[in-house]
């Protein structure tokens, strides 16, 4: 028998990956990896009319960026409703199902009952010991489950406890709908099962389908995988999570600059700790992850935290890796001379930075087209006084020959004693002729890798404007 851990991520590609999934796929891939075992991804596109390429790309691209990556081929639901099929037809020839011939005004009519009653608006059961007469037959059945009717089903939760139902108030759920295809309450378990689950990780929301799910295991004489059931992610005022919140998708956070490390650790501390430890790098959570350490309670989406996290990871990450994601998120063709010229400003200006676009915008000065497009300010560069100024540093600067920031250094310093000028009288001008905009840096540090012909021409600009 084959004791291996298999959990598996099993999204529907009826829209993109947001945090939530992919907060389930952590812990699954977590888990799997913890207890040496592997992740499967299934994607559950039985639902035709809703699913699309582009949001399966979405999926796909959202946890690829976030090394999240799953074990063998991919599993199409869609691939398998023959053994859906055929599994339930095994439950209706055992007697643990039967073909259902209410219709739809019969159902509307039952549920109001019920609630009219005070009762849950579940099926009655009608025909769970009945066969149809002729007329009966021109309605085409759905086939239900036979679940117990006495007793209670008992799920031993990673993560939730003991949870008990008692099977009275479990409905008698339809498995194959009238055209014949599976619901997902039995395409699910039935994956499951020929995939070789051992543990399903997943939202909470889940939970009353694992009263359900659990007893078609039963009925098909199957082990019933383990189960976790992690509480859901709300908004910061313990609401139901939407875009107002900040709900995006992970490729929106993406888009918008934040590290794929940096998401991954706030999500893996959504609902989980290890002690007072708050970066974990990924062979860390692998060592600490512990799912029966899941809180119960459902944790809350804190964008202000999310960015303190993503400053964290831009500030320790390697410049040579951040230079590389700026070159691929701006689209910019790799040139030797500007990675040079990143390289020695890079170390100042991610210190200034929370996201990835933000350091994308600093950095961009060093390869704007001329004339530079300056911003509006409050503080006008056109006054006479100004331009007399950055004249007179321009002649000193075309005066050195050797370029680095210890001369760099001494210009200046020349510079303010010859004109009798304070650093920021000449700075302030400078970082807004040479970069469009007020980039926050020592002036120094932002003249180096701009190099003096490049510095002399702006400023040129600037004077002939």
């Amino acid at each position: 028998m084959n004791n291996q851990v298999i959990t598996r991520f099993a999204p529907s590609p009826t829209g993109n990956l947001h945090i939530g999934g992919a907060r389930t796929a952590l812990y699954n891939w977590l888990f799997a990896h913890k207890n040496h075992g592997r992740m499967v991804l299934r994607i559950e596109d039985t639902d035709k009319e809703r699913s699309t390429d582009t949001a399966l790309e979405n999926i796909l691209d959202g946890m690829r960026w976030l090394g999240l990556n799953w074990d063998g081929d991919i599993y199409y639901q869609s691939q398998f409703i023959k053994k859906h099929q055929e599994i339930a037809y095994q439950l209706l020839e055992s007697g643990n199902a039967y073909y259902c011939y209410c219709s739809a005004d019969e159902l509307s009519k039952m549920k109001e009952d019920a609630l009219s009653q005070g009762k849950s608006p579940v099926y009655n059961n009608k025909w769970r010991e009945r066969l149809p007469n002729e007329i009966d037959k021109k309605i085409q059945p759905v086939l239900r489950l036979k679940t117990p009717l006495k007793g209670k089903t008992i799920i031993n939760d990673k993560v939730q406890g003991l949870i008990e139902y008692d099977n009275k108030d479990i409905d008698d759920f339809i498995i194959l709908r009238s055209d014949g295809t599976p619901t997902y309450m039995l395409a699910s378990v039935v994956d499951d099962h020929e995939l070789g689950i051992t543990d399903i990780i997943r939202g909470d929301d889940h939970l009353n389908n694992a009263a359900r799910q659990i007893n078609i295991c039963l009925l098909m004489s199957w082990i019933p995988p383990s189960y976790s059931h992690i509480p859901l992610i709300h908004s910061s005022n313990g609401t139901k999570l939407s875009k107002r919140d900040g709900a995006l998708s992970v490729s929106d956070y993406k888009k918008d600059g934040y590290l794929a490390e940096a998401v991954l650790n706030y999500l893996l501390r959504l609902g989980w700790s290890y002690g007072d430890q708050e970066f974990f790098s990924i062979n860390e959570m692998i060592e600490f992850f512990n799912i029966e350490k899941i809180h119960k309670s459902p944790a809350r989406l804190d964008l202000k935290k999310l960015l303190n996290v993503n400053s964290h990871y831009l500030k320790e990450k390697n410049d040579d890796e951040l230079i590389k994601l700026i070159f691929k998120s701006e689209r910019i063709l790799f040139d030797k001379k500007l990675e040079e010229k990143m390289k020695l400003i890079i170390p100042h200006l991610k210190t200034k930075s929370k996201t990835l676009n933000e350091l994308s915008e600093l950095i961009r000065y060093l390869y704007q087209e001329r004339p530079i497009e300056i911003k509006e300010f409050d503080f006008n560069i056109y006054t006479p006084e100004i331009n007399d100024l950055v004249t007179s540093f321009k002649l000193s600067l075309e005066k050195i020959d050797n370029w680095d920031l210890m001369i760099i250094r001494d210009l200046f310093d020349n510079f303010l004693v010859n004109t009798n000028t304070k650093l920021i009288d000449i700075a302030k001008p400078l970082r807004i002729i040479l970069t469009g905009s007020i980039v926050p840096t020592g002036i120094y540090e932002l003249l180096l890798p701009l190099g003096k012909a490049e510095i002399l021409n702006r400023i040129s600009d600037y004077l002939n404007n």
